[in-house]
């Protein structure tokens, strides 16, 4: 665990309410920078609701989401975008009839610094932005081993490879937290391996905080620190995965389906 005194990602007694139902209730976490930390439980415990509250979608009815320490409740999605916070979803969300590059650089947007004339004109100003974010966006597709696919479309890649295409395009928002939502669904053993690779470069490489939702169980064991797992929107469990495996309540409500 990082050193640092501040959480890069912190709720505190975080909850939602929709129609009297308590779909989260009392969820406290905090994450550190270079944490790789797993939220599991069964389906419907909660676990997307938590990432829909963590990146602004949906707005907390109790309790408080807080990225360095800066509480972020009432923000907008792409305010929380813009504080560093990405995510990835269960189900892939790719511009499909864009080239692989093309959907990286969408993620450098706010990164541009020409106006509508350079880019009308093709000034001077224009192509050199440009080839910095092309730069920056290659960087990235090597990072997820797509480089050698930069100028197909998207909807060409395999399953896997698009899903590791979705994680690039979350790396070019420059993002603090990083938020997956169970990347490995429909994956192939292989295809897992070179996620699992992808996934602990990013972290190694960017020092980033990293929360996993996933079924995976060799996949969640294997690379997370930490492991937190809710049922009925609430925290039944927290700790190392030895911890976690060996937990009678998390057998009986998760595991041991």
């Amino acid at each position: 665990m990082s050193e640092a005194k501040t959480p890069v990602l912190e709720t505190r007694r975080l909850g939602v309410t929709f129609g009297g139902l308590h779909a989260v209730q009392d969820f406290n976490l905090s994450i550190y920078s270079g944490e790789l930390v797993g939220l599991i439980g069964p389906n419907g415990a909660g676990k997307t609701t938590v990432f829909n509250l963590l990146t602004g979608v949906y707005v907390p009815t109790e309790g408080t989401v807080l990225l360095d320490g800066v509480p972020l409740n009432g923000k907008k999605v792409h305010q929380f975008v813009e504080a560093g916070v990405a995510r990835t979803f269960q189900n892939i969300r790719l511009f499909h009839d864009m080239t692989v590059i093309e959907n990286v650089k969408v993620a450098f947007t706010k990164d541009i610094h020409y106006g509508l004339l350079d880019s009308l004109l093709r000034t001077p100003k224009y192509w050199k932005a440009e080839a910095e974010i092309t730069e920056k966006a290659m960087e990235l597709l090597a990072i997820c081993h797509l480089e050698d696919k930069a100028n197909v479309l998207a909807s060409s890649l395999p399953y896997g490879q698009q899903r590791k295409l979705e994680i690039a395009r979350a790396l070019g928002t420059n993002m603090k937290v990083l938020l997956l939502d169970e990347p490995a669904a429909g994956m192939n053993p292989t295809e897992t391996a070179e996620l699992l690779d992808c996934i602990n470069t990013i972290r190694d490489q960017f020092g980033i905080a990293i929360l996993l939702i996933e079924h995976d169980m060799s996949l969640v064991m294997n690379i997370c620190e930490r492991i937190q797992v809710i049922d009925y929107g609430q925290t039944i469990a927290s700790g190392l995965p030895k911890e976690i495996s060996n937990d009678p309540k998390v057998i009986a409500a998760y595991l041991g389906e």
